[in-house]
């Protein structure tokens, strides 16, 4: 098998940006989802409430095309909106803003809680204006979340009962490259530092549609690595360790990627990616689709899975992966695992 693509999100619920190469880390690639978009609304009493966007219910956030020019430490975003739905435009803003003025708030995605940095006003105002309603933009700075799984691959070296419990909330607010408590933290991505999908299982969601084919693409289901390749499709269900072998001139690597859990699936995957609505055609019954045969997973048996969500084993931390390069599976599963400690029931992906 073979590394097919490597995808990284620099701005949670955005377009991905499809590179060639890139450095691993425990907490994901180094510009996955260290910035999100929240919609800034009002609660009954006036007070501020910032609402999470993502695709499934803010399908318009694909009109935005994210690259990274990492020379010049800068984010761009083109909006490219369809004709009547705004103007195009294209916002530049830095990779690795200075926090020292900046707003802190809230964040909260899937019991896991964060403190971001609200950008300066005229980033939000600029997204604001392509939404229509009031939008910020937030940088998640040298702040990580914690993982809200009951399995990991260091969960069963953590402490139990209360202490786990303080140590959990304790994470949330240690500084990038902190050592202390937990390792297995996270950017705004929803569960875990990598999405791995397979092509060939995407080969057999394509297989289920006689039309409209054109609407249906990989990209809705947010991988950050695709392995071409395997023998069969839905393969990757039991996969438990990939191993992932680079070769230069000069010398070799392995990384090792544990998959953990399975990604159970919403209503993001029927959107139409040129309308920024839900599918009018069969792309717009993808989930209906695959809730046929592919709820495999107790713990969340309402959701249709594909893909596995993966954290780094810790020998391989600081690696450089390519398009290109040999996978293996190193460890395989006897059945399919269950998702961990809460459920994806009631509760949508917001990458």
């Amino acid at each position: 098998m073979k590394v097919e693509k490597i995808y990284v999100y620099p701005v949670k619920a955005l377009r991905a940006v499809e590179v060639n190469d890139s450095i691993v880390t425990k907490h994901g690639f180094p510009y996955d989802r260290r910035f999100m978009l929240v919609h800034v609304d009002r609660d009954k009493d006036g007070s501020t409430i910032y609402k999470n966007i993502h695709v499934a219910h803010y399908p318009e956030s694909i009109f935005f095309h994210p690259s990274l020019d990492t020379k010049a430490d800068l984010i761009r975003i083109d909006f490219k909106p369809p004709e009547g739905r705004g103007e195009k435009q294209t916002l530049d803003f830095p990779l690795k803003p200075v926090t020292e003025d900046l707003e802190i708030i809230p964040i909260k995605m899937h019991l896991s809680e964060v403190h971001a940095y609200k950008m300066p006003q005229q980033y939000s105002d600029w997204f604001t204006s392509c939404y229509g309603f009031e939008v910020a933009l937030v940088y998640l700075g040298p702040n990580y979340r914690p993982t809200r799984m009951s399995q990991t691959p260091i969960a069963s070296k953590q402490p139990s009962g209360w202490l786990s419990s303080i140590t959990s909330t304790a994470s949330s607010y240690l500084p990038f490259g902190s050592k202390e408590l937990s390792k297995e933290l996270l950017t705004f991505n929803d569960c875990a530092p990598y999405l791995v999908c397979s092509s060939k299982s995407m080969e057999d969601v394509a297989a289920r549609i006689s039309s409209d084919k054109e609407n249906l693409d990989i990209i809705k289901f947010r991988p950050n690595i695709i392995v071409s390749g395997a023998e069969k499709a839905w393969d990757e269900d039991f996969w438990s360790q990939i191993t992932i072998t680079s070769s230069s001139n000069s010398s070799s690597s392995q990384t090792r990627i544990e998959c953990i859990h399975n990604c159970g699936r919403c209503k993001s995957i029927n959107i139409d990616y040129t309308t920024g609505k839900p599918g009018e055609k069969e792309s717009g019954e993808v989930l209906k689709k695959l809730q046929r045969d592919r709820r495999v997973d107790v713990g969340m048996k309402y959701s249709p899975i594909f893909g596995r969500y993966s954290f780094l084993n810790d020998d391989s931390e600081g690696n450089l992966i390519n398009v290109g390069d040999e996978v293996v599976v190193s460890r395989r599963n006897g059945e399919h695992t269950k998702f961990g400690e809460f459920s994806f029931t009631g509760i949508e992906r917001d990458d």
